[in-house]
């Protein structure tokens, strides 16, 4: 019975230390290597809630000539729709220079100009910001 009392305490022990190690815990106590736990899983939360946030944002912006535009933020750059009723004459051109303007560069874009204007560009830019 003594063994078997030992043999528990010890994985026990080892599991702590084991918790110990992976949160970078310097507690001795067991009741503070859980406090330490707590905290590091709730900052590992923290860290996927703003990865999630950073890698799915999108916004939205409508012009007043009623050009719907989005922007989502992906893992390495953005990408971003132009859609509009119409099709307009240097359209095309003026979002060019617009994402142009804003430092963004198109890596790969599609855009149709049938009867309406349509546009997915993806871009990349350290130094692109969004509109407010």
């Amino acid at each position: 019975m003594v063994s078997r009392e030992y043999k528990r305490d010890s994985s026990l022990r080892e599991k702590f230390q084991l918790l110990r190690s992976i949160t970078n815990s310097n507690a001795e106590s067991e009741t503070s290597i859980i406090v330490d736990a707590s905290k590091y899983i709730k900052k590992l939360k923290q860290k996927v809630e703003q990865i999630n946030n950073e890698t799915t944002s999108e916004k939205y912006f409508c012009d007043p000539t009623g050009h719907m535009v989005t922007v989502e933020t992906l893992e390495k750059g953005f990408m971003i729709k132009v859609m509009s009723g119409k099709n307009e004459a240097g359209l095309l051109v003026c979002v060019l220079e617009a994402f142009e303007d804003l430092g963004l560069e198109v890596v790969e874009a599609r855009v149709s100009c049938m009867d309406s204007f349509s546009l997915h560009a993806i871009g990349s830019s350290n130094n692109f910001n969004l509109p407010e």
